[in-house]
Formats: C-alpha cells, sequence, structure tokens
C-alpha cells in the first residue's frame, strides 16, 4: 500500500482513472439520497467507517462538511486488522491525522485477526469482517451514534452483483449490497451506493483528501478484483455502461425483494403456529401459496428456528417444498443442515430443531477397547487399537502425529471399562496443555461444534469417570504415553457410515 498525494499520476499512466470524475456528484447524491432515503435525521450522531482508502475518506469528508446542512454529528472509526503491520500503521496514522485536522472524534482498533485465528480458526476474510462490525458497533455505542456510515460505493455492488450471477443467484440475492440494516439498535447505511469510484477520486483531488492505496487491490488472486479488473472491462465492450445497468438491477430487486419479504412475514403471522419449540403450519394453506411466497416462507422458517447462522441453499428449500406438497406417503420426513427437521404428518406441517425432540441417552461400556464402536446417536465410530512400545519406539509412531480426530493413551494408566455418553450438566475435563479444568461445553462453544450436535456428541470416559477425550475437539492430560508406556491404546473418531472425514467436523 502507498500512500497517495491527491493529483499524484503514477508514471507511464495515460491518464488518471478519475479522469471522468465528477468531484460535485458525491455532494449532490449525499444530499438526494440522504432525504430520498431519510438515511439521517437532525439530531443523529453518525459514525463513518474509515479504512484510509479513497471511498471512506471522501465519505468522511463529504458528511463532515455537509454535516451543518445535515443538523448531524459526525465521530470515526478505524480498525487495524493486523494482516499488514507496516501498511496498517501508515493507514491509522492517516486516519488519525486527518480526524484531528477535521476535529472528527475518531477511535480506532488493533484487532490482530492474525492471531485470533490462530487461536481459534475459521475464515480469514469472514472473521475479520465478524471483529470489525463488533468493534464498529461498540464505537458507535460509545460515541452515542445510531447510525453507522459505510463506504460501499456503485461500483462495489455493480461488482457483486455480476460475482452473485456467475454463481447463480436468486433474485433477493440480485439486490446485492443493501442500502441500510439494522445490526440490534444500530442502522448500518451505506450512503454511496450511487456514486461510482471516479467521483470519488476526484473528489479526493478536489478536495487535497489524503488516502492509502492498498497494493492487494490490484491481485488477481482475489474473486473480486478479477471481476473488476477483468471480468466488467471485458463485459463493458457490449454494453458501455454495464455498472449503471447493474446497480438498476439491484434496486429493482431489492424493491421487489422488500415487497415479498413484507408478504412473506405476513403469511407467517397468520398461518404458522408455535407449539413448544415447534413451528407448525397447514399443509393446505401451504399448497394455496404462490411458489415464490413458498419458497421464501420456508427459508424464513429455516432461519428463524436454526442456531447457526448459514442460511438455506436452493436445494434443500425446494426438497422442503416439494415434500410438503407430495401426497404420498402421508407421514414423511427429512433432516437437515443446521441441526434441523421437517415433517409432514397427515396434512400437517412440522419443522423442528433437532435437539428439541428429546435425545435419547446413552452410555456405552466399552470393557476391552478393541475394534469399532458405533454411536448411532451421534452418527460417529470410534475404532481403538493397541499397539505394543518396543524399545526402538515404533509404536509411538503416531503420538507424536495424532490430530484431532486421533488420540492415544498409555493403556496402563487406564481405568477399565471406558465409556462412551453424551454431555451432562457440569462435565468438566482437564485438557492438555491447560492447566486446570475447562466445562466441556465452552469446549464445545470453542471448537465451534454445531449446537445441534452437541446434545449428543460423545465424550470417551475411563471407569473412573474422567473424561479423557472429546473426539475431533480436545483430548485430556490423562494417560499420556512416556518412556515408560508399554502399551499405547489408539482411538479413531469417524463419522459414522459417511465420508471419511473426523468427526466433529
Amino acid at each position: 500500500m502507498a500512500s497517495t498525494e491527491p493529483g499524484r499520476q503514477d508514471p507511464g499512466q495515460a491518464s488518471p482513472p478519475h479522469a471522468s470524475g465528477d468531484p460535485e456528484r458525491v455532494r449532490r447524491e449525499l444530499l438526494r439520497m440522504g432525504a430520498d432515503e431519510r438515511l439521517w435525521e437532525p439530531g443523529d450522531t453518525v459514525l463513518v467507517a474509515v479504512s484510509g482508502g479513497p471511498d471512506s475518506m471522501a465519505l468522511l469528508h463529504a458528511v463532515h462538511m455537509l454535516s451543518p446542512q445535515l443538523g448531524v454529528r459526525v465521530a470515526a472509526a478505524h480498525a487495524d486488522h493486523g494482516f499488514r503491520p507496516e501498511a496498517s500503521a501508515r493507514e491509522a496514522g492517516t486516519v488519525r491525522r486527518y480526524c484531528a485536522g477535521l476535529g472528527i472524534p475518531c477511535e480506532t482498533a488493533e484487532l490482530d485477526v492474525p492471531a485470533h485465528l490462530a487461536e481459534h480458526g475459521g475464515n480469514k476474510q469472514a472473521e475479520a469482517r465478524r471483529l470489525r462490525y463488533r468493534f464498529l458497533l461498540e464505537a458507535a455505542g460509545r460515541a452515542g451514534a445510531s447510525r453507522i456510515a459505510l463506504a460501499h460505493h456503485a461500483d462495489d455492488q455493480a461488482e457483486t452483483v455480476l460475482m452473485r450471477l456467475l454463481r447463480g443467484s436468486s433474485p433477493a440475492g440480485l439486490a446485492g449490497i443493501p442500502l441500510r440494516r439494522m445490526e440490534g439498535n444500530t442502522e448500518l447505511i451505506r450512503p454511496l451506493l450511487r456514486i461510482h469510484k471516479p467521483d470519488l477520486l476526484a473528489y479526493c483531488e478536489r478536495h487535497a483528501v489524503p488516502y492509502e492505496e492498498d497494493g492487494s487491490n490490484s491481485s488477481t488472486d482475489y474473486t473480486r478484483n478479477a471481476i473488476r479488473l477483468e471480468a466488467l472491462p471485458y463485459l463493458e465492450a457490449f454494453n458501455g455502461r454495464l455498472a449503471e445497468s447493474l446497480c438498476r438491477t439491484a434496486e429493482s430487486a431489492a424493491a421487489e425483494s422488500d415487497y415479498l419479504d413484507a408478504r412473506t412475514r405476513e403469511v407467517f403471522a397468520s398461518g404458522v403456529l408455535s407449539e413448544e419449540g415447534r413451528l407448525t403450519m397447514s399443509g393446505a394453506a401451504f399448497a394455496a401459496l404462490h411458489v415464490a411466497l413458498q419458497r421464501r416462507l420456508i427459508k424464513l422458517i429455516l432461519d428463524y428456528l436454526a442456531l447457526e447462522t448459514a442460511s438455506a441453499g436452493f436445494d434443500e428449500v425446494e426438497r422442503i417444498r416439494l415434500g410438503a406438497l407430495s401426497g404420498t406417503p402421508s407421514s414423511w420426513r427429512v433432516d437437515l443442515s443446521r441441526g434441523l427437521r421437517f415433517r409432514r404428518e397427515y396434512g400437517r406441517l412440522v419443522w423442528t430443531r433437532r435437539e428439541d425432540e428429546e435425545p435419547q441417552p446413552y452410555a456405552i461400556e466399552v470393557p476391552e477397547p478393541e475394534g469399532v464402536w458405533t454411536v448411532a446417536e451421534a452418527g460417529v465410530e470410534i475404532r481403538f487399537s493397541a499397539h505394543r512400545h518396543t524399545r526402538d519406539g515404533t509404536a509411538l509412531f503416531a503420538a507424536s502425529d495424532a490430530d484431532a480426530r486421533t488420540a492415544f493413551f498409555d493403556w496402563d494408566k487406564l481405568e477399565l471399562p471406558l465409556l462412551l455418553r453424551p454431555r451432562r450438566d457440569g462435565d468438566r475435563m482437564r485438557p492438555l496443555g491447560l492447566n486446570g479444568t475447562k466445562k466441556v461445553q465452552d469446549m464445545f462453544v470453542d471448537g465451534k461444534l454445531p449446537p445441534s450436535q452437541r446434545p449428543s456428541f460423545p465424550l470417551l470416559c475411563d471407569g473412573g469417570g474422567r473424561i479423557l477425550w472429546i473426539p475431533g475437539l480436545r483430548r485430556s492430560s490423562h494417560a499420556l504415553a512416556d518412556e515408560g508406556t508399554r502399551l499405547l491404546l489408539r482411538a479413531e473418531a469417524r463419522q459414522a457410515g459417511g465420508p471419511d472425514r473426523p468427526a466433529g467436523e
């Protein structure tokens, strides 16, 4: 990332990318959109999320300059994700200095996403986004801001719509980036969604707004960058105003999606009943709905019940819809993603969480740990095998190679019989590498074990009641192999009758 002074042109560049931009359009569109969409009200405090790039810096300056006319107070927040220490320091410095010069209060945070990923795992971009939004919401609370302004612009919208078209999206997906959405008591707004990048760059040049360029934006290794740098320019040969066309598509789709969502909520309120944690509906009433409302209603019901945030895909929704409409057999059931279940019972449609359907308790005694033991309630198999330790240490081959799905124990330190059972209230384990004990429930959460799997997920215990291992997550510090080990017990967990992957994933 390089610091960019307004008006500086790279050597060899025929003309700056913002040559055709209209800096005045930024001010005009902010005023028009703010009024038309009521993005802010007099007396509001608006927190501007500022990365240090040209888009957010232009937004910060424009809202600040218009704040007396709008009757709003402006604050800023900047998050350092920790991916590029040197560049991040420059960005943070640019933001802080500029805010100080304008007299705008600014809160910054070092999120250290790499350290978070090393400890908790997860998708890099998703975790960075989650931590950034958590910080922004907390910063908004401290600033007394009811709205957070984000700097997504019209070209971002065009890229998003094209990406969704290419991978196959529902009409709701073609609505692209929403103009506004609520996050708790705070509204996220995007005032630049009708303003294009060249206008923002021209605005920065006109008003001497400093900004930082992110070098990674020029790498086509990222799909969005490839769409922006390769796909859109190629397609613009067929439509010179492609970005504007894609943005119009998003606006039309958003309006129609809003209407259908409102109708779906009306159907949900009038036709879906909540009965002891279950959602039920008349099959005849469901069949009378238009197919578009059927699909949206199914998604709304699944999202209402689910404990996990990922949305249901088209294939799963369609399987439920067709199953709900079918007349045979009279009763039909299907287990769904996110721990949910759908049943059709004699003209009645029922959606439940599987964990709410009273999982059967189990206790599987393993007197001699050898062979495969199946925990049908959890869909998990545990394979036990013994390996005699020899002086050259050949039986310790895996003790140093153990992964999350495999654990090794000193046989002579175990108290038999072993026991496979689900978690009980108050269960604690002494994890390897941790001083003291930790709640099993907390380890389920840390390991991102889906909530739907937790009630029946197996724990391996010894005859004395000690929890030895949570398959796929953590093992205890008990019965570790050492130089005095004579016989090793190897335990490996896999999904029962399913793909060859670890339990718990």
